[in-house]
């Protein structure tokens, strides 16, 4: 034992020499390589080595860390069984295979990241990675020029080029895989995908169908806005007429007529007759024409008498006024005679062709003047239309005016065509913004413009400031048997 102890000393120092002094080149002086120690005694602490520069030590996925177990070589040669030594470190070495080919293996599994974890699986190789590896290719390096050098090795030193083996064979198989990984994500990135514009475009022309849709109803909705427009502009401009008819209602009197006006209400024999219509047997006289003066009631006789003009104006310009029909003043009270409360009869004779020349169906409006004792109203039917109107001055409303009248035309057509119609479903309308009178004795002359505008065709466009005017107009109308 004691001489193996020498020997042991010896390898140490000894066999660190060159064989042959003639040796042109020197050997480069590497450190022992440990041998395995045996399980049963504690492990060596391993020498710390000098750094004298930046080391980069990886520490992700504890690689670096103290808590894996690196094999360090040793400064102290250790003999032993050495086939004991050998296998065991033989099957450490491909335990730590496996445990690579384990892990590379996981790492390559996902498809989206093999380029990353190629470097990751060699930096979490715990062989590869460990400082011992390299100073096992290093210290091969040197050995394999020793013994090309014709020098002697030792027992470490032939472990060292052992081990060399396996991890060059290590290093192959990494970079076996690394390449495979590469050559996949190659055949990867190969099959690029489409720009994103192109991706966009493509997703806008899926909707292309409905943005053609869109549009054509778009442009079916603008046509109909159009027509409406154009029927709105049609409607406008046949209830309202041109500006100059307008003013034609209030065109300023002159001194002349001003002067006819004042003699025919002022001055002169009451009971002298003015003006006489041959067609209605009605005749005026100077006292019955007081009633235009301004404060008074309005008569019968006046309001008859206009009712008339009207309709010979209408004869004389047809396509200037409305077809209409105007009742005098006492045809509601034949119609709703105390007595009976309702009697077709009593008027069944006044509307016959032969004396009217028309049916009333055929008309566009019929004016009807009621009379309450001591106000005037006005009911008006629209046939054109199929509604019946209730026109009160004071803003009143009276729809049993409107329902006798309904019963009247429903009567009125069976009599004179054998036709049925239904009144009933006809409208009743009480006319908002109606003018309203503002004193006790204009309600005659508010029912003669109100017939006179609608006669026309036209929006009651008037109020109390206009019946001062009105009524002198009206006096003007009565002496020349014209209306205007």
């Amino acid at each position: 034992m004691g001489a193996l102890t020498d020997q042991r000393k010896r390898s140490s120092t000894d066999l660190r020499l060159p064989l042959s002094s003639a040796s042109p080149k020197k050997p480069r002086l590497i450190p022992p390589s440990p041998s395995p120690i045996s399980p049963n005694l504690p492990q060596p602490a391993p020498f710390r080595r000098l750094v004298h520069a930046p080391q980069r030590i990886i520490r992700a996925f504890g690689l670096g860390s103290s808590s894996i177990r690196r094999w360090k070589p040793s400064s102290i040669a250790e003999m032993g069984n050495f086939f004991s030594q050998l296998s065991r470190k033989k099957q450490d070495e491909m335990f730590a295979l496996e445990e690579y080919k384990k892990l590379v293996e996981e790492q390559s599994g996902f498809p989206g990241d093999e380029v990353g974890k190629v470097s990751s699986v060699q930096q979490k190789s715990p062989e590869l990675s460990t400082r011992n590896e390299t100073e096992i290719l290093d210290g091969s390096d040197a050995l394999s020029q020793k013994v090309e050098d014709g020098g002697m090795l030792t027992i470490n030193e032939a472990e060292i080029l052992d081990g060399s083996d396996v991890v060059s064979q290590k290093v192959e198989d990494g970079r076996n895989m690394a390449l495979e990984l590469v050559q996949k994500r190659d055949e990867r990135i190969s099959v690029k995908k489409e720009p994103l514009y192109k991706q966009l475009y493509g997703k806008a022309k899926e909707h292309d169908n409905i943005l053609n849709s869109l549009k054509f109803e778009v442009e079916v909705l603008n046509k109909k806005v159009i027509g409406f427009r154009i029927e709105a502009e049609l409607l406008r401009k046949r209830e309202e007429k041109p500006k100059e008819e307008i003013e034609e209602l209030f065109y300023p009197l002159t001194a002349e007529e001003e002067e006819e006006i004042s003699l025919a209400l002022f001055s002169g024999n009451s009971h002298k007759v003015l003006v006489a219509h041959e067609s209605s047997n009605i005749q005026i006289t100077r006292e019955v024409l007081k009633c235009l003066r301004p404060g008074a009631w309005l008569n019968d006789e006046v309001i008859n008498l206009y009712f008339e003009l009207l309709k010979e104006r209408e004869k004389r310009e047809p396509k200037k006024f409305l077809k209409c029909h105007f009742f005098n003043t006492f045809f509601y009270k034949k119609l709703t005679s105390e007595k009976h409360g309702y009697d077709f009869k009593a008027v069944k004779r006044w509307t016959t062709q032969r004396k009217l020349g028309y049916a009333l169906i055929e008309c566009d409006k019929i004016f009807v003047p009621i009379h309450k004792e001591i106000h005037w109203c006005l009911a008006v039917i629209n046939v054109k239309d199929g509604s019946f109107q209730y026109l009160d001055s004071l803003g009143g409303l009276d729809n049993h005016v409107l329902k006798m009248l309904a019963r009247y035309l429903k009567d009125e057509v069976r009599d004179k065509s054998g036709k049925e119609i239904d009144t009933q479903s006809w409208k009743k309308e009480f006319v908002d913004e109606l003018p309203l009178q503002k004193n006790g004795w204009d309600c005659g002359m508010f029912m003669l413009k109100y017939a006179d505008f609608y006669s026309r065709g036209l929006k009651l466009r008037f109020s109390q400031e206009h019946m001062s005017y009105f009524r002198k107009r009206t006096a003007l109308d009565i002496l020349r048997l014209k209306a205007g």
